[in-house]
């Protein structure tokens, strides 16, 4: 990455904080600063859990804490147990936060009309189309994956959406009971791991690890939201799985796959994997590839021999 990659997206930055008025504590002119705002529109007119804020902005419990307590001292919000599970917590907003709610939605269609009002038509047209291609390209950046325990709720939607788009496209159908296992106990550890990718603290994505001591690491269950595929979620799903079995010891990965996903065949070409003979029975397969891992750093190879010896 070139220093002058950085400085024009430094520049960017600036520009637009200028333009939407976020370079002091009094966002859009009110006597707030601009983390409060957005919270308080999130939050929106039906509330949210706290968990869910922390996701969808990526804030530690902390910092939300800190800005939960600031509005709640202003009588914007009140934060309380949710009544059908009392684990949970839900901030709401109050008739005084739902009023500055909508004073904030006033002034943001007032920031955005004074951005484009000094353009002509054909300005204007080339400006939202750059802002929705910037804001396209900036979505792989808010992108976490974490490693997930595959009984969770979010980890059965992945594959249930996964399940159903094979069985849309495959000639024959999809019937997951066929297939070769990549159940719960496979993908926890130290059998293997599941990784899940999220965007604004929703699911979009999953990859799946299963290891075989010496034998070769399997790579399972890949699979993208139709809504973030195009922005190189597979290819970085593909790696933290390759980097994953790389430590714990596999040298190589296998995967097979089915003709009719020729987007996946060409990611995992693309990616150094070597088409094989058939080393499963999967019999939805078509295609099966091998990748030969390289040998992770002296640093990684000693924490695991420690592990061992524990």
């Amino acid at each position: 990455m070139s220093a002058l990659n950085v400085q024009q997206v430094r520049s960017f930055n600036r520009t637009v904080a200028e333009a939407i008025g976020a370079i002091d504590d009094r966002f859009l002119g009110r006597a707030r600063p601009m983390a409060e705002s957005r919270l308080l529109w999130e939050i929106g007119p039906y509330g949210a859990d706290l968990r869910d804020l922390r996701a969808r902005l990526s804030l530690d419990s902390g910092y939300l804490s800190r800005i939960l307590g600031s509005l709640q001292r202003q009588g914007l919000v009140v934060v309380e147990s949710r009544p059908d599970d009392l684990r949970i917590r839900r901030a709401c907003l109050t008739d005084t936060g739902l009023q500055e709610r909508a004073e904030l939605d006033r002034l943001s269609d007032a920031v955005a009309l004074r951005v484009l009002s000094p353009l002509d038509d054909r300005q204007r047209a080339a400006l939202l189309a750059a802002m929705s291609e910037v804001e396209r390209l900036l979505q792989p950046c808010l992108v976490r994956l974490t490693t997930e325990d595959p009984n969770s709720g979010d980890a059965r939607w992945c594959f249930e959406q996964y399940f159903a788009e094979l069985n849309h496209r495959f000639d024959s159908g999809f019937d997951p009971s066929l297939s070769l296992s990549a159940d719960a106990r496979e993908l926890t550890a130290p059998a293997g791991t599941l990784i899940l990718a999220r965007l604004h603290g929703s699911p979009v994505g999953c990859i799946a690890v299963k290891l075989h001591r010496k034998a070769a690491a399997e790579i399972k269950r890949m699979w993208v939201n139709p809504s973030a595929r195009g922005l190189g979620l597979g290819r970085r799903l593909l790696d933290e799985a390759e980097s994953y079995a790389r430590k714990e010891g596999a040298h190589r990965v296998h995967l097979e796959t089915n003709q009719t996903l020729t987007e996946a065949i060409h990611l995992y070409r693309r990616a150094g994997y070597i088409e094989v003979e058939a080393f499963s029975a999967e019999p939805y397969a078509h295609h099966w590839f091998e990748k030969k891992l390289s040998r992770p750093s002296t640093s990684v190879v000693s924490r695991k021999s420690d592990r061992q010896r524990q």
